[in-house]
C-alpha cells in the first residue's frame, strides 16, 4: 500500500487527472500528503496538500501573492475573462483588495445577514412544497442550486424575471478557472463575462437613476460608496458584482448538495441530526471540511521562500488544496470520518487570513435553513440511484443528484 501511495504521489499531474480522481480524489491527496507535501508538478508550478503549509501560505501576503495578473495573462489572452478575473475582489492584493473588501463586507455586515434569514426561510420552504407536491426531487436542481441565485438576485434586486441566465453565467465563467481550459470552455466564458455586464450595465444605469434601501441592496451600497467618499469604479464595480453572484452560487450549491449526500451515505449522522437539530451548526462545518465546495486556491510567490523544508523562487505558481487540507490528520482527528458534532473545526474551506470569504456568515446562513428544514420535511429522503459529479477539480459538487422522499 505505502508504495502505491508513493507512486500515486509521484505520477500525480493536475493537467492529466483520471476518471477515478474526480470521483474520489481523497485517496490522492493522502498519498501527497504523506510522501510529497510539495509537490513539485511537470508545468513548474508547486502543489501543497498539509494544513499548516496551507494556513502559512494564507497568512503570509508579502511573498504569496493572490495577483494574478501574471498567470492569467497567458492563460486567458487579452479577453473578458482575464478582465473579470484580474479585477475581481478574490484576485487582488492589498490594499486593492482591502479597500474593495471593505465596501463589500459593509454590505454583508452581521446585521443585514441577520435580516435576511425570513425571507431565506421562506424560499426553502416555497421550494420544499413544490417538491412534495411532485413527490421525489433532483437535489441540485429542485434545490440545492435554486437558493443561492435567489439570495444573491436578491442581494442585488435583480427582478425575478431577469435572473434567468444567472446561473448558467456564473457556471460558464468559473469553469474556465479550471486547471486545463479548452477553446469551447474559454469562448463560454468570455461570451458569458460579456453577456453579464452588458445586463449589468442596464441595471446599475436603473439603479443609478432609482436607488434601493443600501441596508438591504447590495448594488445601491456598493454604488454610494462608503461616506468618506471612498468608492468603487465603474469597471471594479461591475466585475465585483459578477464576482459576489459566482462566489455565493456554486459554492453555496455545492454546500448543500454535498451535505445531503454525506447525510444520505452517513445514516447515523442523518439520524443523529434528526434526533438533535441543535447540531446543525457544526454539522454545517463538517460539511464544509469533509467536502469542500471549493477545493482549490492559488498564490504566486513574489520572492524566494522557503515553505514545508521546501525552497521556492520567485515567480513560482503554487496551488493550496483545500481538500486535502480539511483531512489532514495532523489538524483532524480521524479525518475521513464523518462527524456533524466535530469540534474544534477549523477547517479551511473559507481560506483564512485577508483573503477568508467575504461571504462566509451568508453561506453558513443559507446551508444551515436548507439542510435543517429539508431534513424535518422528509427524514427519510434516500439518493435513488447514481449522483453524477461535475467533473470540476477546483469546485467540487454535483451536476445531479436522484432523490426519493421516502
Amino acid at each position: 500500500m505505502n508504495a502505491d501511495a508513493k507512486a500515486l504521489a509521484a505520477s500525480f499531474d493536475l493537467e492529466k487527472l483520471t476518471p477515478e480522481f474526480y470521483d474520489n480524489p481523497y485517496p490522492t491527496y493522502r498519498a501527497l500528503r504523506e510522501n510529497e507535501p510539495v509537490k513539485r508538478l511537470p508545468n513548474g508550478t508547486v502543489f501543497l496538500t498539509r494544513y499548516d503549509d496551507l494556513v502559512t501560505t494564507y497568512k503570509n501576503t508579502k511573498s504569496f501573492s493572490s495577483d494574478k495578473k501574471r498567470e492569467f495573462a497567458p492563460k486567458y489572452g487579452d479577453t473578458p475573462l482575464y478582465e473579470h478575473h484580474t479585477t475581481s475582489l478574490v484576485f487582488n492584493d492589498p490594499p486593492s483588495h482591502t479597500r474593495v473588501r471593505r465596501l463589500i463586507m459593509g454590505a454583508l455586515s452581521p446585521r443585514a445577514i441577520a435580516g435576511m434569514e425570513g425571507d431565506l426561510i421562506k424560499l426553502v420552504d416555497g421550494l420544499l412544497d413544490a417538491i412534495a407536491a411532485k413527490g421525489h426531487c433532483e437535489l441540485i436542481e429542485d434545490f440545492a442550486a435554486s437558493i443561492p441565485i435567489e439570495v444573491i438576485g436578491n442581494l442585488l434586486d435583480v427582478p425575478h424575471d431577469e435572473r434567468g441566465p444567472l446561473r448558467d453565467w456564473s457556471l460558464a465563467i468559473l469553469g474556465a478557472l479550471e486547471p486545463v481550459v479548452s477553446p469551447d470552455v474559454a469562448a463560454r466564458g468570455n461570451k458569458a463575462v460579456t453577456d453579464f455586464l452588458a445586463y449589468l450595465e442596464t441595471l446599475v444605469a436603473r439603479r443609478r437613476e432609482k436607488p434601493g434601501n443600501p441596508e438591504r441592496d447590495v448594488l445601491t451600497r456598493l454604488i454610494q460608496g462608503e461616506e468618506n467618499g471612498e468608492r468603487l469604479t465603474e469597471k471594479e464595480l461591475l466585475h465585483n458584482c459578477i464576482f459576489l453572484l459566482n462566489a455565493g452560487h456554486e459554492t453555496t450549491t455545492n454546500l448543500i448538495g454535498n451535505g445531503l449526500v454525506a447525510l444520505d451515505r452517513n445514516p447515523d449522522q442523518q439520524q443523529r441530526l434528526i434526533d438533535t437539530p441543535d447540531l446543525i451548526k457544526t454539522a454545517v462545518e463538517e460539511m464544509l471540511r469533509y467536502e469542500s465546495s471549493n477545493q482549490l486556491g492559488n498564490r504566486m510567490t513574489t520572492e524566494k521562500v522557503e515553505l514545508g523544508g521546501v525552497m521556492l523562487a520567485a515567480g513560482t505558481s503554487v496551488t493550496l488544496c483545500i481538500g486535502a487540507a480539511n483531512r489532514d490528520p495532523a489538524q483532524f482527528a480521524d479525518p475521513e470520518r464523518f462527524d456533524i458534532a466535530r469540534t474544534p473545526n477549523r477547517h479551511l474551506a473559507f481560506a483564512t487570513g485577508a483573503h477568508q470569504c467575504a461571504g462566509m456568515a451568508l453561506a453558513r446562513l443559507e446551508g444551515a435553513i436548507a439542510i435543517s428544514r429539508f431534513l424535518a420535511r422528509f427524514p427519510n429522503y434516500a439518493v435513488s440511484g447514481q449522483p453524477v459529479r461535475g467533473g470540476r477539480v477546483r469546485f467540487r459538487g454535483f451536476l445531479s443528484v436522484p432523490c426519493a422522499l421516502g
